[in-house]
Order: C-alpha cells, then structure tokens, then sequence
C-alpha cells in the first residue's frame, strides 16, 4: 500500500494513498498504520482525505488501528473523511471517536489528550 507519513515531535500523520479501502486492503491498512518505526512513543492521525469507499472490513481496519492506539496508551484522530465514510465510522464505533474536520483541530485534539495524560500521570 501507498501511503505518506509526516512525523512530528509528538505525532505522526499517516495518509494513505488508495481511494478504496476495503476487504483486500484491510489487514494490509492494519499491519502498515501500526507497524511505522515512526509511531514509537508517538500519537496518530489517519488522514483519509484521499479515501472515498470503504466497505466493512475497511471501516473494521479503520477502527482496529484507532482503538491499538489507545491499548498502548497514546492517541488517535481521524481526519479527512467524507460525509459517508464519517457515518460508517460513527455507525461501527462508539461516539468517542476523535473525528476532526481539518488536520488542525485533529492535531489539537491529540495535544489535549496528551497534556491530560501528562496532568494525570503527574498526580499518581
């Protein structure tokens, strides 16, 4: 699969370049999304601009990737996707999701999560 990475201080950006996400792309989503060198010790945004379809197993590829992130204590948020491809997400996940409208705010959601996790470690 095709993809792009920017890797900032504390996240990477992760792009996809394929227009269809599904079945036969979904383990392959998985696999290269959580295996990125880059994403140690950092949070994730998928940027799903360039994904126009997906079917179920993409949105279960999708929602695989969001929920390892969080399993291993780091954030996630999805930005770039369309009018469909938000409901499927919100449909198959739980209203948690951090779905942003612009990179922008998808970066802001993750500097959130993170400073709380940095307030809350400090308390223990």
């Amino acid at each position: 699969m095709k993809f792009k990475i920017d890797t900032k201080e504390k996240i990477v950006v992760f792009c996809p370049e394929i227009s269809v996400l599904d079945a036969n792309l979904a383990e392959d989503f998985i696999h290269t999304a959580t295996s990125l060198p880059e994403l140690a010790e950092r949070n994730l945004i998928l940027d799903l601009a360039l994904v126009e379809k997906t079917d179920e197993k993409g949105v279960e590829a999708i929602l695989t990737v969001y929920r390892c992130m969080y399993d291993n204590h780091f954030s996630c948020a999805i930005t770039g996707v369309n009018n469909i491809l938000t409901a499927s997400l919100k449909a198959a996940g739980d209203d948690m999701l951090n779905l942003a409208p612009t990179m922008a705010e998808a970066i802001d959601l993750i500097m959130m999560e993170e400073l709380e996790r940095e307030l809350l470690d400090g308390m223990e």
